[in-house]
């Protein structure tokens, strides 16, 4: 017999914007329970943001000392790469940080811990798993997302792998294909190239990371390509397993037909949100192509039901403090139902942690109306502290309001763009304008100074 229990808010899913909501959900005064039905430990802490840097880490260790000569310093002898030392780490720093969120879990009152998987049975009925019934007068949806692999990749078997199987790896292979020049992508090939590995990185479409500025994307494909195999529009005419092997048959960027053997093929080709088991048509909700429920972005409420959607499972910007941000919101609503107001939207920062890095910020290029803005550029190639550093690889373009003087966002490939993202991400949400940044304090010599060049030049065009 099923038990009942009875709750103000229930929330599916303890990963980052589920424990977000449980908290918002209980600093509002409010019953709440949540509910797991897979491990814990948050995507990030155990097959994302975390053990991906782990990976990248050891990547830029062998590629500093091999480049070393740049500088005069030279290896005597070969470098070797352990690929168990490797792994080893990455699992083990991994552990430890999926332990700390574990045991942030496990500090959530026992009786508010549900374990299984929730299915609605209406607006505000669940059941978990046919062993517990959960009432509740909210419910919030924070189930997040999973890889997406396409048909043609199936009969691969063992032979595929997602970002989750990386960090599960004892050892480092000899030859992996990666599809998907996306994020994940573009970070773990680039970083499986520089550890040894034979990697050949295939996209669709000419897509390279998140950039939508044709000009920033072509200068970053042209800059990967000098540094791993990758091909953002390929074209490939058969991919077949023989044995513990992937046979692929590919034209190369020279138009020649190639055939390589892989250990494995890395599907990066993006992710759907975990919601195709939820019974979602129990609830009367209007649901998207993908199946998601319609919301509103502000206050994250499914139409005018008591039904809350955050994080990656609502497939709007996949990003861990997006995620949390979504989940105290929609926790909170939850809790003050029908009762809900719009959310703290923070300016939009994204940034992809290869070599040199790629960031974006406020608004995408493909957003901006032609005419309405101009385009201050600086390319970091002769920009004086990314030079003494033999890091000055980089483009960067900054969008300004053609009227306003306002900036509006930027789109850029180059050295410590995680730390220039974050400047630029304040200066956007507080609304400031070309001048008012020109008038902020640049040390000397900084990579910063490059940003400057290109608010200046952005300043110019405004004046012309």
């Amino acid at each position: 017999m099923s038990k009942l229990i009875q709750t103000d808010v229930a929330v599916i899913g303890a990963g980052t914007a589920g424990l977000a909501a449980y908290r918002a959900a209980r600093a509002a005064g409010q019953r709440a329970v949540i509910i797991e039905g897979g491990e814990y430990g948050t995507t990030c802490a155990r097959v994302g943001c975390m053990p991906s840097k782990l990976l990248i880490a050891a990547a830029e260790a062998a590629h500093g000392l091999e480049h070393g000569k740049g500088f005069g310093v030279h290896i005597e002898g070969s470098l070797r790469i352990d690929g168990r030392e490797v792994m080893s780490r990455v699992r083990r720093e991994r552990d430890r940080f999926v332990g700390f969120v574990v045991k942030g879990v496990e500090n959530i009152p026992a009786e508010d811990r549900l374990r299984g998987y929730a299915r609605f049975v209406d607006n505000n009925i669940l059941s978990i798993d046919g062993h517990t019934t959960v009432q509740a007068r909210s419910i919030v949806i924070a189930t997040g997302s999973s890889p997406a692999i396409p048909a043609p990749f199936k009969p691969l078997g063992d032979r595929l792998i997602i970002n989750d199987d990386v960090f599960s790896w004892e050892t480092l292979p000899r030859r992996v294909a990666v599809f998907g020049p996306g994020v994940i992508g573009l970070e773990l090939g680039q970083a499986l190239s520089r550890l040894g590995v034979i990697t050949r990185v295939f996209g669709k479409g000419k897509s390279v990371g998140p950039f939508s500025d044709p000009v920033i994307r072509d200068y970053a494909r042209t800059a990967f390509q000098e540094a791993f195999y990758l091909d953002p529009d390929a074209t490939i005419e058969s991919m077949e397993r023989e044995g513990d092997e992937v046979v692929l048959r590919y034209r190369n960027l020279d138009g020649e037909v190639v055939t390589e053997r892989f250990d494995y093929v890395l599907a990066a080709t993006g992710r759907k949100p975990n919601v195709a088991n939820l019974d979602l048509q129990n609830t009367g909700l209007e649901l998207d192509a993908q199946g998601v429920p319609l919301f509103d972005p502000q206050t994250l409420q499914c139409g005018k039901s008591p039904i809350f959607i955050a994080g990656d499972a609502n497939n709007v910007l996949p990003l861990l403090h997006e995620a949390a941000d979504e989940g105290k919101t929609a926790g909170h609503n939850a809790a003050s139902y029908p009762n809900v107001a719009p959310s703290l939207r923070r300016s939009t920062l994204a940034v992809v942690f290869s070599d040199p890095q790629l960031a974006m910020v406020g608004q995408r290029y493909a957003d901006l109306k032609e005419g309405s803005f101009v385009t201050g550029e600086v390319s970091f190639e002769d920009q004086g502290r990314s030079r003494v550093m033999l890091r000055n690889k980089g483009l960067m373009h900054v969008y300004a309001d053609r009227s306003t003087g306002r900036f509006l966002g930027a789109e850029w490939m180059g050295p410590s763009a995680e730390h220039i993202a974050h400047l630029l991400a304040w200066s956007h949400q507080q609304g400031l304008t070309i001048a008012q940044m020109l008038d902020m304090p640049f040390y000397h010599p900084v990579i910063e100074e490059g940003l400057r060049t290109a608010l200046r030049d952005a300043a110019a065009k405004l004046a012309a």
